[in-house]
């Protein structure tokens, strides 16, 4: 039975509904792992992954992770139809808790863990910050859960202009952050992005190339025709003048053989 409690959740997303509806009408033992559900349903991963994450911040789902007897290691799902349902009490448990219980003070959050350290840029100039802002901020085109906050894409953007002033392009630096993302989601997006950064950077070329960008091959010069001034033949060449057959003779006639006269005509 699927109960109210569910299907009228006010927090819950249609999707995380639907996935519950489906997860709790299977076997014990079906699989429900990111990879099975996507290919049942035309949803993509990361919709379902956060859909999951939903159900198993309201008390539907719990999942950790085991290690088989051949050392495999598995994530476990259980679902929960009723979260935080219990049973009926007995008459022994209602004595036992018939004194209210002291209140639990608070738990107090603990500072939030600082990001790792990223490469820097042997000079940040304007210009290839913001070209590595701008990179960061735009992955959550590609991937909902890489929206990040303000303070972490400033955090992250040195890093990329790392990568940028080493020579590598805009698209090979997207492709190394956003390939084989995990499956199941990140819990803070920002450090595995800082962890790629560092782990990932390429050397730099021996030839700088400002934000990465492709250097465009060298177009030959095509010099106009001209008419030799001695021969009348047609060369290319930059100037009037003689072409290179008749400059040829010119040069070799400067050099005459002992006993020959030369004659030099203008």
């Amino acid at each position: 039975m699927i109960g109210n409690h569910l299907a009228q959740h006010r927090e819950l997303s249609l999707l995380a509904i639907g996935l519950a509806v489906h997860i709790q009408s299977l076997p014990t033992g079906a699989r429900v792992d990111i990879k099975t559900l996507t290919a049942r349903f035309p949803e993509g991963a990361a919709r379902i992954a956060a859909a999951l994450r939903e159900l198993e911040t309201h008390g539907y789902l719990s999942r950790s992770r085991e290690r088989t007897s051949t050392g495999r290691i598995i994530t476990r799902t259980v679902s929960c139809n009723r979260p935080g349902h219990h049973t009926e009490p007995t008459a022994d448990t209602e004595a036992r808790s018939s004194r209210p219980a002291p209140a639990a003070p608070p738990k107090k959050r603990g500072p939030r863990k600082p990001l790792p350290a990223v490469p820097q840029p042997s000079y940040k100039g304007p210009g290839l910050l913001q070209a590595a802002t701008d990179l960061v901020a735009g992955l959550r085109r590609h991937d909902p859960d890489l929206l990040l906050s303000a303070c972490d894409t400033a955090r992250l953007a040195p890093g990329v202009a790392a990568w940028l002033e080493n020579g590598a392009s805009p698209t090979s630096v997207r492709h190394a952050l956003l390939n084989d993302l995990p499956p199941e989601g990140m819990r803070r997006p920002a450090a595995f992005l800082a962890h790629r950064l560092t782990a990932q950077l390429p050397p730099p070329t021996a030839f700088g190339n400002p934000y990465g960008q492709e250097q465009p091959e060298p177009v030959p010069v095509r010099h106009p025709l001209q008419n030799c001034e001695s021969c009348d033949r047609g060369f290319r060449g930059p100037e009037r003048g003689r072409c290179p057959g008749c400059r040829g003779e010119l040069a070799g006639s400067a050099f005459p053989v002992h006993g020959a006269t030369t004659t030099l005509v203008a």
